[in-house]
C-alpha cells in the first residue's frame, strides 16, 4: 500500500471521520457526488464538451434534504457506524442521515467559500483535536498539508516558486476584502495583519492560461486567489480579486487592492472561444481553484502521512479538456 486513497477506508485509527468532496455553486454551495456521479441533467449529450458550459454544479433551488442527500452521496471515506443553506446549517441532518445519532459533526478542515475540494468532518472530539494539532504542527514545521489545482488566467513568469506577503482583511464598500500591506510594521502585525506563504508549480500551460498547483503553509482568507493575482495570473473565474490585475497594450499591472471593486473577471475573446463561453456564461464562471489532496496523520506518530484525494468537479475537468491542460 503506498497510502494513497480517493474512495476507499484510509484509517482504522479516525473514529467517527468522514471526508467529502464538494463544489461550489453560484449560490455559494454545490457537490460532487461520489464515483463521478453528475447530478440529474448534467450528463454530457451533444459531442465530447456537452451542452451545459458548468457541469457539476447543482441548481439555486436546492432543498435542505436534497442537499443533504448529495452531501451523503459525497462521502469519499468514512470511518465509524453507519436562514442560509450551507454546510454547516445542515450537519445535524447530515449526522442523522450517516446513523450518527446525537453525535455532532463538525467541520475539522475545509477548502474556501467558492473553492471546490475536500472537507474534512468528525464527529468525535478527539479525533478533531488530534488533527487540528498534526495540522497545526506540520504549519510550523512547513511542511504543506493541502494541495489544490487551480487553472489561471495567465501563466506565471516562473514555473514553481513561493510567493509571500503580508494580508490583511479591509472593509471595503460593505464587503470584506484581502488586501496586500507592503512593508508591514509590528503595528500592523499587531493590528491583524498577517505574513503569509505559498508554494506553486506550473503543472501545464496552453492557450495563455495555466494549471498550478498550489500548497499554502498559512492559513487566511481568501489567501491564495490574492497570491495568484500578485502573480498578475488570477485564478479563473475568481469574480472578487481579478479586477485587481489591469492590461495596457498586452503588458499586465497590478491595480491599487484598496480602490479596485471587485467585479466579474473579464475574459478576452480568444480564450472565451477555447472555452466554448458566451460573456454572459464567463460571468458565471465557477472559481476553479479545488482542494485536491489532502495528508493526514497516520495511526501512529511515527507512521507515514496518509494521503487523501478528491476527483476534480465536472466543470473543472471540462475546462482543462477545453484548454488542453492534463493533471499529471
Amino acid at each position: 500500500m503506498d497510502g494513497r486513497r480517493v474512495l476507499g477506508p484510509i484509517w482504522s485509527g479516525w473514529r467517527w471521520g468522514l471526508a467529502v468532496s464538494t463544489a461550489p455553486e453560484d449560490a455559494g454551495f454545490g457537490i460532487e457526488a461520489r464515483h463521478h456521479r453528475q447530478p440529474r441533467g448534467s450528463r454530457l449529450r451533444s459531442g465530447p464538451l456537452g451542452d451545459q458550459p458548468f457541469p457539476g454544479l447543482l441548481p439555486k433551488n436546492l432543498s435542505r434534504e436534497e442537499l443533504v442527500d448529495a452531501l451523503r452521496a459525497a462521502v469519499v471515506d468514512r470511518k465509524g457506524k453507519s436562514g442560509e443553506l450551507t454546510l454547516l446549517s445542515v450537519l445535524p441532518e447530515l449526522s442523522q442521515s450517516l446513523g450518527l445519532g446525537e453525535q455532532e459533526l463538525q467541520v475539522v478542515r475545509a477548502s474556501g467559500k467558492e473553492s471546490s475540494g475536500l472537507v474534512l468532518l468528525s464527529s468525535c472530539p478527539q479525533t478533531a483535536s488530534r488533527l487540528q494539532k498534526f495540522f497545526t504542527h506540520s504549519q510550523r514545521a512547513q511542511r504543506p498539508t493541502a494541495t489544490y489545482c487551480a487553472v489561471t488566467n495567465g501563466i506565471p513568469t516562473a514555473s514553481e516558486g513561493k510567493i509571500q506577503a503580508a494580508l490583511k482583511l479591509e472593509h471595503i464598500d460593505g464587503v470584506n476584502l484581502t488586501v496586500p500591506v507592503k512593508a508591514p510594521s509590528r503595528k500592523d502585525i499587531l493590528q491583524g495583519v498577517k505574513k503569509t506563504l505559498s508554494h506553486f508549480r506550473v503543472v501545464a500551460t496552453g492557450s495563455g492560461c495555466a494549471l498550478v498547483q498550489l500548497q499554502p503553509l498559512t492559513v487566511f482568507s481568501s489567501q491564495l486567489q490574492v497570491h495568484m493575482v500578485l502573480q498578475l495570473c488570477p485564478v479563473l473565474g475568481d469574480h472578487t480579486y481579478s479586477a485587481r490585475v489591469g492590461t495596457v497594450l498586452g503588458q499586465r499591472f497590478l491595480l491599487p487592492a484598496e480602490s479596485t471593486k471587485p467585479q466579474r473577471q473579464v475574459l478576452d475573446e480568444a480564450l472565451l472561444r477555447r472555452l466554448h463561453l458566451t460573456p454572459s456564461q464567463a460571468a458565471q464562471l465557477p472559481l476553479h481553484l479545488h482542494l485536491h489532496r489532502l495528508l493526514l496523520p497516520g495511526t501512529r506518530a511515527r507512521d507515514t502521512p496518509i494521503e487523501l484525494l478528491a476527483p476534480l468537479p465536472p466543470y473543472f475537468s471540462r475546462t482543462l479538456q477545453c484548454l488542453g491542460l492534463r493533471l499529471q
